[in-house]
């Protein structure tokens, strides 16, 4: 059996946590608590192209918040 998540041909979704990060996420899978679906039932390049896209600024919300209001 093959990892759900490294599966080349799987089923995935993007999820986003309330930080505003991004995972993939195989979609036979429950999606897990402090997460919400962004992108669902896709394959894995649809998801990855879709990250790349939407998730431009990689820190956490809280730590771009903290170092935009400082300037």
């Amino acid at each position: 059996m093959t990892n759900p998540f490294d599966d080349p041909d799987g089923t995935y979704r993007v999820l986003v946590n309330d930080e505003g990060q991004h995972c993939l996420w195989p979609e036979a899978i429950e999606v897990p608590r402090g997460w919400d679906v962004r992108l669902d039932a896709s394959n894995r390049q649809e998801c990855l192209d879709f990250v790349a896209r939407n998730w431009t600024d990689l820190r956490p919300a809280s730590l771009a918040a903290a170092k935009d209001a400082v300037r």
